[in-house]
């Protein structure tokens, strides 16, 4: 069931967009949660299946969000400013995918209407990772890396 009321992402800047609207941007994929490893001689990240220690696995929230940059240092801070520079964003992301001029995909939850369909498309890191609470960072060479 598509939303045909309110679709500010196409008529509104990153910019312009209210905290709430921007706040809703966001899709719970958990993807942005995840530690990465980067190859000594390429370069390139790789997502590990090992999530902050903050990340509900189930519902792919924070459960510390209004604190996290307190308590979590290294979090990523998105500003409609950042956004072109934070190059550790999936694809898939709904920031990324606006200011890179990309529509919101079809199981993005303002276009679908339903919170869950970021999962049930598989998108998200439900079901497919472990917290960092279940591990300590010696061991994470150990984890597979999520495609």
């Amino acid at each position: 069931m598509e939303q045909k009321e309110n679709k500010f992402w196409e008529t509104k800047s990153l910019k312009e967009m209210t905290k709430a609207e921007w706040e809703s941007l966001c899709d719970h994929c958990g993807l942005c949660c995840l530690y990465r490893v980067q190859d000594g001689k390429t370069g390139k990240v790789e997502l590990l299946a090992v999530a902050c220690q903050y990340l509900d696995i189930s519902t792919c929230h924070c459960v510390i969000y209004e604190d996290r940059f307190k308590i979590v240092p290294d979090c990523i801070m998105l500003s409609p400013h950042r956004i072109r520079f934070i190059k550790k964003l999936p694809c898939t992301c709904a920031y990324r995918s606006l200011v890179e001029g990309r529509e919101l995909e079809w199981w993005h939850p303002l276009v679908s209407g339903d919170p869950n369909s970021v999962h049930e498309a598989g998108i998200s890191v439900q079901g497919k990772v472990v917290t960092g609470e279940h591990t300590s960072l010696d061991q994470l060479d150990y984890f597979t890396i999520v495609k």
